[in-house]
């Protein structure tokens, strides 16, 4: 009897939304990362790109959990000497509220070409709208 193997040709893509209003960031981030990887299909192989489309809406009203608005940093190098850049969480969310998120998945998912791939399939957005209606993406409820 042999393994079967799906094939990234074969799969369909479907199209999810999160709604992030209210809902703690990781939580958000990790069932966000779970969708991009394929992790919720029986299918599931680790070395296939078999993942869904998010969108993320409200990112701007996520919520951070303990004192982490104020005393969490971001931080990101140039490459240059003295080219450290540190951001606390509430500046970054009153200059790009999706960083938030983005950062977050992007941490969960993994760092090669496929994480790649995935990541590219995250579509993140400050307010309610999104510009993927006619996408026909399914409500998706973080548990």
């Amino acid at each position: 009897m042999r393994t079967f193997v799906p094939s990234a040709t074969t799969v369909t893509r479907r199209w999810h939304v999160i709604d992030a209003n209210g809902q703690v960031l990781g939580r958000v981030a990790s069932a966000a990362a779970k969708l991009l990887q394929g992790k919720h299909r029986a299918q599931y192989v680790p070395f296939l790109d078999l993942g869904d489309h998010v969108i993320i809406v409200n990112a701007a009203t996520v919520k951070l959990t303990g004192n982490k608005e104020t005393q969490k940093i971001y931080r990101r190098h140039s490459g240059y000497e003295g080219g450290l850049r540190e951001e606390r969480a509430k500046d970054v969310r009153q200059r790009h509220p999706e960083r938030l998120i983005e950062e977050a998945v992007r941490g969960m998912l993994p760092k090669s070409t496929l994480g790649d791939a995935m990541y590219r399939k995250l579509k993140v957005y400050a307010a309610a709208e999104h510009p993927h209606s006619a996408q026909q993406p399914t409500a998706y409820e973080v548990a």
